[in-house]
């Protein structure tokens, strides 16, 4: 499917990778995984995660069990099949729309400039539509599996049927872009008045770091970002100067381009604000993703090997506050692209994001957009209230725990306080304040 959910994303060449140490201990580990990656193409095939045969469990397969058991019936739609009912069931805000006119995807026959797929999101599921598609591609955030994909048949019948993917999506979905985990990313690519990509311009990852220069290739964007530039909106050949090229020809563009079937669509705007959004949660996803998938390997190795107490052998302890490590950098925002002119999206998502709950009584909360120089006005994600976060590990829990108070406390060490230093202390009382009264585990940290 590559819907790629497509959270099209594409790559960041210099995308840190996690590298384990070298010690004895870890030459049996990288015995082991050897073995299993030569029984399956993907690490997390075999135990102790079992991503194939483990049971998923998470708004998608709820989704289901209701259909099957005759409590819903999804009602058809004559052009858009059953994504009008999907994206109600599953809560998802039509603003969120995305439009993606690459041929990244492996629907990709249907899509064209005029014919763009489109990409819907919230915290726990997206799903990609493409008309004239085939199929409905669905992606569920699963508190035990991380990320699961799934497709439905646009074929209108008596008993819908959603089938798990058995391994096609995870091509694209279970990589280096994706912390080699399977989740969503979003890519950005030059692409050509047909629809298909100029891969000899090479592609770029796109999360809350990216440049906004090396953003949105592919994509449909509306809004106003003032004389920062981007990839979207724009048409090369394999012939264009790259260097000559007009990014201004793609900017501030406030309604879709006129070639585009907005009828066929269930809103017409490709909004700015929400691709910003995206952009921060797919990778926030991954990230949660590998910290479950690291703690439970680790847990499964000191088993195999007989090895560490309640709180793991050395070597766990030091592979799960790695991952954490990596966690914090991007749950508050370190080294995030900052903004030099006000964006301003096309719909109301915006407006409906930043009313979301929980906030204080004074109306504070995580959801606060900036969008004059960072993405956030208060940089912790929003996504410490997924169901995903609240799905890490007993240890990287404790460890997480630990270093957001020591992160956000008054006495920062030498190395927190450099790492950290975009938080303030008046953005760190702010933080905290948020935390104790809207979240139910790390808000007691500072009682």
């Amino acid at each position: 499917m590559s819907y790629g959910m497509k959270i099209h994303l594409i790559r960041r060449a210099s995308m840190p990778r996690i590298t384990f140490c070298s010690t004895i201990v870890l030459s049996c580990f990288t015995w082991l995984v050897s073995v299993t990656v030569a029984q399956s193409p993907f690490e997390f095939y075999q135990e102790p995660i079992s991503y194939q045969t483990a049971k998923d469990e998470n708004v998608v397969t709820r989704l289901q069990r209701r259909i099957q058991q005759g409590e819903l019936a999804l009602e058809f739609h004559p052009t858009r099949g059953y994504l009008d009912a999907i994206l109600k069931e599953l809560e998802i805000d039509i603003e969120s729309q995305a439009l993606v006119y690459s041929k990244t995807s492996l629907q990709l026959r249907p899509i064209t400039p005029s014919n763009p797929r489109a990409l819907y999101f919230n915290d726990e599921a997206y799903v990609g539509w493409v008309p004239g598609g085939d199929k409905l591609e669905l992606i569920a955030s699963d508190t035990k599996l991380g990320t699961v994909f799934y497709t439905l048949d646009q074929k209108k019948a008596s008993r819908v049927l959603i089938q798990r993917d058995r391994g096609e999506c995870l091509q694209c979905h279970a990589n280096r872009r994706t912390h080699e985990v399977p989740g969503p990313l979003v890519r950005s690519l030059y692409t050509s008045a047909s629809g298909q990509p100029v891969y000899n311009f090479g592609n770029f990852l796109s999360d809350h770091t990216s440049p906004l220069k090396q953003r949105w290739g592919g994509y449909y964007v509306t809004g106003n970002h003032g004389d920062m530039m981007h990839m979207g909106n724009l048409f090369v050949s394999r012939d264009t100067n790259l260097d000559e090229l007009d990014y201004s020809q793609g900017a501030n563009r406030l309604v879709l381009a006129k070639h585009v079937n907005q009828a066929n669509y269930p809103t017409d705007t490709s909004d700015i604000v929400a691709l910003m959004v995206l952009e921060h949660q797919t990778q926030m996803q991954n990230l949660f993703t590998k910290a479950i998938y690291e703690e439970r390997r680790a847990d499964h190795y000191d088993a195999t090997f007989r090895i560490g107490d309640d709180t793991g052998s050395d070597f766990t302890r030091r592979r799960i506050s790695r991952v954490v490590e990596e966690l914090l950098a991007y749950m508050f925002f370190v080294d995030e692209f900052q903004l030099t002119s006000q964006v301003t999206g096309t719909s109301e998502f915006s407006r409906d994001f930043a009313r979301r709950h929980p906030q204080t009584a004074s109306g504070e909360s995580l959801f606060l957009l900036d969008l004059h120089t960072r993405l956030f006005k208060y940089p912790l994600s929003y996504m410490i209230y997924s169901n995903t976060f609240q799905a890490l590990g007993p240890k990287t829990t404790v460890k997480l725990h630990s270093r957001i108070k020591e992160i956000l406390g008054d006495q920062q060490s030498e190395a927190d306080a450099q790492r950290y230093k975009h938080l303030t202390n008046d953005l760190k009382d702010v933080i905290r304040k948020v935390l104790i009264e809207t979240h139910p585990t790390l808000g007691p940290l500072f009682n």
